[in-house]
């Protein structure tokens, strides 16, 4: 029998000398300024950000806390320097469209000047137009045209009561309007003395008078004439003094803004508006502009007909350095393309283009916007409101209602503004390959990924840069430095991280976090520097704090509660080895498996997944044993058996292949009655072949198993068998370690089933010769004897059916001959 003997404790635990480091502390290192092991993810980002094309937007992916949004941003701010400085956007009123605001472009800086400029032009206007129409000239002048307005129609009726007099008849001014009556002499006469003229003369005097109202009625026509021909007049003239108060401070405009055609327009737009609405700058109605003794006033509360002569800045870079980078953290739809805000105005919600709020696809225009991914899918209509611009390559201020159809009101149509920007999402890899599966658009719009390493090869190099790394965080957190052995434990804890000795992780998150502890627990110590203890003290207290539930189920198999054997054998009985993780914080828990067979069809039965419990891994681990023990053992015979498989008390869903090792030796164990040893626990995936292969947690299901043995108390029988493959992963904890130096306990590495079953058993499991028979007295010849057994029972069983049933067929038919 060949013996398999535990690992050396060298194989337990690689240690990080820090003897190999220089310094005395991280103090004496320079920082980092780019993140380590990150080569792919870099050149990606790097030629992202670079081409200018359409479509070539940027997924950054990863795990949460690997420095994506860091690393991101350094590069993007440094790429950003070198870029021109985007135009100023602002929304002006439309006024031949006032629910159509028109966006104006300006040179950076321009748009506060422009805003700045227009809010004195409006506190001078309201100044100087309502001194020029309050002018002595310009009342003068008004009523100058009232009086000749006056002076003709006074005229016009001068001229017909003349006319009416020369022919015995006066005009009479009355209440209600114009008479006419007859004369005799200067006498009116009245009519009764009328109706005693003779009928010729009556039919005279009232041809006459017919006559006569027809051109009072003639004059009466002309009179609203010659008031509209003084009303245009007097806006003219109300023209003439606009023009004298606004063309002077608007010509000193165009002559500071000539070179952008787009104000020019505007100003001409502005200067004619304000001829025609001249009114808004005199009156004093509620909400209007006011002229008191103290100077300009406006109601705080209330917009005034003014406020379409602002300028609504909507981004302004006057302040900007390159391009701009802007992260936002709530991509909401309206917090990406803006929004329209409203006020409560005599019951009602009203608006204008002032109200016009920018988004971050505003503000980031002509620079780069990063979005994380999870957050932005979370948002109702954000992605869709994304896709819409970057396809369109405009961003157009629109309220969601009226995007969905829900909005039937009347509402602004701002202008939309070009686009010009470049979109980097932030997100875990499930998210990027099912957006890349199940939306066709996504692939056009975002055509560069960057993947970002979980881990880096733990060479001398790399262990000098992580020193590094260290220091670099501990300056921009302004912690203590660390000294040799601190940066040492660091490195082991980093390595143990990842679950690997050959690597590093770089998650710099979690890094990060276990040196603000240190950091504090130094402080509670008083040292200067973080030490190896500081940082065993922040990992201990990490632990402990996450640690209940796994003490509460300590305790439940050291109380016996759940039954887990240490000493002793049994047959179809095995250890094995689980992980539950809770948060960031996993630990090894034992479990019994138990196996039995019986004759029957070579079926196996996963209790599990009977009763859907079972993952369909664990279901397919399994099947694997079916097929191993029909390829050795049902070569010659059918496999006349049928088998069971649990997990003991285990009420919640089992999955995963890191147990089929445990089931397959507990089944081999049931099969050929062989017991098997219950101090040894044990952890590893089994293909068809019998080979062991690699799991994960392997860490936490040894110290699982060594946690119950060790409250049993150790007594050098105990230990774990992991796979070979996962030697490489073994970052125990110190406890283990010394427990294994002192022989009292073991840790094996097993490659096959062979052997996991000959450490299990104490048995050989035995070579076939060439007949195709095992040793009798090894594992594989019991359980094929056993098998054999079977077979021949089911064999026998099946004639003496056969017999049964003919002798069962012979009767019925002579008693259907006897009838």
């Amino acid at each position: 029998m060949s013996t398999i003997t535990p690992l050396p404790t060298s194989s337990l635990y690689t240690a990080c000398d820090p003897e190999q480091f220089s310094f005395n502390t991280t103090a004496e290192l320079e920082e980092v300024t780019e993140i380590i092991g990150q080569t792919r993810a870099t050149e990606a980002v790097k030629f992202g950000i670079g081409i200018q094309r359409e479509g070539y937007n940027l997924y950054v992916m990863g795990p949460p806390g690997m420095g994506k949004h860091t690393m991101v941003k350094h590069y993007l701010e440094k790429q950003a320097k070198g870029r021109p400085v985007p135009p100023d956007w602002c929304y002006i009123n439309n006024f031949d469209q006032p629910h159509k605001p028109q966006i104006l472009r300006l040179p950076p800086g321009k748009g506060r000047e422009l805003s700045q400029d227009m809010t004195h032009l409006i506190e001078e206007l309201s100044v100087a137009l309502p001194a020029a129409f309050e002018s002595d000239e310009y009342r003068n002048r008004v009523q100058e045209l009232e009086d000749r307005l006056k002076e003709q129609q006074e005229h016009a009726f001068n001229e017909l009561a003349e006319k009416s007099a020369a022919r015995n008849i006066k005009l009479f001014r009355t209440p209600s309007g114009f008479a006419f009556a007859p004369l005799s002499g200067e006498e009116v006469i009245g009519p009764d003395e009328f109706d005693k003229l003779p009928q010729k003369e009556r039919e005279r005097i009232e041809e006459v008078v017919a006559n006569l109202q027809e051109e009072l009625q003639k004059i009466l026509q002309q009179i609203p004439l010659w008031r509209k021909e003084t009303r245009e007049k007097l806006k003219q003239l109300n023209r003439e003094v606009t023009f004298s108060a606004v063309g002077h401070l608007i010509d000193s405009l165009r002559d500071k803004y000539r070179d952008i055609d787009e104000v020019m327009q505007y100003f001409d737009a502005l200067a004619h508006d304000i001829v025609e609405n001249v009114k808004d700058f005199t009156k004093g109605e509620d909400g209007g502009i006011e002229i008191s003794g103290l100077g300009l006033t406006q109601k705080p509360t209330e917009p005034t007909a003014l406020h379409r002569y602002k300028v609504n800045i909507l981004v302004d870079n006057s302040e900007t350095s390159g391009a701009p980078v802007v992260y936002l953290d709530n991509p909401t739809y309206v917090n990406l393309v803006g929004r329209l805000e409203h006020f409560a105005q005599f019951g009602a919600l009203v608006t204008d283009f002032t109200l016009l709020k920018p988004g971050a696809l505003h503000q980031a225009n002509g620079g780069y916007l990063i979005l994380d991914v999870r957050k932005l899918l979370m948002q109702p209509y954000a992605w869709e409101g994304l896709k819409r611009t970057l396809f369109s390559s405009e961003v157009r201020i629109e309220p969601l209602e009226k995007v969905l159809g829900l909005l039937s009101t009347t509402s602004l149509e701002p202008e939309a503004i070009p686009l010009d920007i470049k979109v980097v999402l932030l997100g875990d890899r499930m998210l990027y390959y099912l957006l890349h599966e199940y939306d066709p658009e996504f692939a056009e719009l975002f055509k560069v990924q960057a993947d970002f390493e979980h881990e880096i090869e733990r060479s001398d190099k790399n262990q000098q840069l992580y020193a590094k790394v260290l220091a670099t965080l501990a300056q921009k957190e302004q912690l203590r430095a660390l000294d040799r052995g601190a940066v040492a434990r660091v490195i082991e804890y980093a390595s143990r991280h990842i679950e690997d000795t050959e690597r590093l992780t770089t998650h710099m998150h979690s890094i990060a976090n276990l040196l603000r502890e240190a950091d504090y627990w130094a402080g509670e110590n008083s040292h200067d520097v973080l030490t190896a203890s500081d940082i065993q003290k922040a990992i201990d207290q990490q632990v402990y704090r996450a640690c209940r539930v796994h003490e509460k189920v300590r305790e439940a198999v050291l109380r016996e509660i759940v039954l887990i054997d240490t000493s002793g054998e049994r047959v179809g009985q095995v250890n094995g080895l689980s992980v539950i993780a809770m948060g960031e914080y996993a630990f090894g828990q034992p479990s019994r498996i138990t196996a039995t067979v019986h004759i029957g069809e070579g079926n196996v039965v996963d209790i599990e997944r009977e009763v859907e419990l079972g993952g369909a891994i664990h279901s397919k681990g399994v099947m694997i044993l079916s097929a191993f023990l029909a390829a050795k053992y049902a070569r010659k015979q059918p496999l006349s058996l049928s088998a069971s498989l649990v997990f003991e008390q285990s009420y919640g869903m089992v999955d995963g292949d890191s147990a089929s090792l445990a089931e397959l030796c507990a089944l081999l164990s049931a099969l050929a009655e062989a017991p098997i040893k219950q101090s040894l626990a044990m952890t590893g995936s089994v293909n068809q072949n019998g080979q062991v292969q690699a799991i994960g947690g392997v860490n936490e299901k040894v110290e699982g198993y060594f946690d119950v043995c060790n409250e049993r108390g150790l007594t050098g029988a105990q230990g774990v068998l992991i796979p070979a493959s996962n030697v490489k992963h073994l970052m125990l904890k110190q406890e283990v370690v010394d427990a294994v130096e002192s022989g009292r306990f073991a840790v094996y590495a097993v490659s096959s089933v062979d052997e996991a079953m000959q450490l299990l058993t104490g048995v050989e499991m035995g070579a076939i010769d060439s007949e195709g028979n095992y040793p009798e007295q090894s594992v594989n010849g019991r359980a094929l004897a056993r098998l054999k057994e079977m077979a021949e029972i089911r064999h026998a069983f099946g004639e003496h059916a056969k017999d049964e049933q003919h002798c069962t067929a012979e009767d019925e038919a002579q008693k259907k001959d006897d009838a």
